[in-house]
């Protein structure tokens, strides 16, 4: 395999930005959890309310590709690099998926998804130059509170609306197993004023995502 240098990854991340805001990224192909639950009865006030969670966990999941791609680029060690890329990937699935549960609310997308990528990006970039213990922690804590996120929307969910709801759980899911997995690989835990930062950028995102 030919080896890439910093500029062919550059080109690459390039790419790969453009396929996550205005096109198809790759996936793994695995199957929408929600496909196998038929659609239900909701008021217009509900649609309204899900698709703007929903398009809040599509921006989430736009900013988690511009931060793995980020730190794929600056990271030091092959192996973490490989994991980046991986984990990547599994969240061009929760991209698709929320896009097609979006079309299915008849909503949109954030309009707000480019100013998110870049930004993502350049942080995670920085957390790869810091070095591989605190771009891993980095993720491990930008998953742990993802999780907490995905909690919270599968409670506002409606009872009945189990297309979305397997969808989030999915999600939730493969997120608390990224965290662990960087953890694992010897991810460093952040200082809490950090941590804090990360939380009120969240914020920001959410409040703004929701409508926008």
């Amino acid at each position: 395999m030919r080896h890439l240098s910093s500029a062919d990854r550059l080109c690459l991340g390039i790419d790969t930005a453009l396929r996550t805001i205005f096109g198809a990224a790759p996936t793994t192909d695995r199957p929408d959890p929600a496909q196998t639950f038929d659609e239900t009865d909701l008021s217009d006030s509900e649609r309204r309310h899900i698709a703007g969670l929903m398009r809040v966990n599509h921006t989430g999941e736009v900013c988690a590709q511009a931060l793995y791609q980020g730190q794929a680029v600056t990271a030091r060690l092959e192996q973490v690099r490989d994991k980046m890329e991986q984990a990547a990937i599994e969240e061009n699935d929760h991209l698709a998926w929320c896009d097609t549960r979006l079309r299915q609310l008849d909503s949109r997308t954030s309009l707000l998804n480019p100013f998110w990528y870049g930004g993502s990006f350049a942080i995670g970039a920085l957390a790869g130059l810091a070095g591989d213990r605190w771009s891993l922690g980095f993720v491990a804590e930008t998953e742990d509170q993802v999780v907490r996120h995905l909690d919270d929307h599968l409670q506002q969910l409606p009872e009945g609306d189990q297309k979305s709801r397997a969808v989030l759980e999915t999600m939730r899911d493969d997120e608390a197993r990224h965290a662990t997995a960087a953890l694992e690989a010897g991810g460093a835990p952040l200082p809490a004023p950090i941590r804090g930062l990360m939380g009120l950028m969240s914020k920001v995102m959410t409040k703004t995502a929701y409508h926008i």
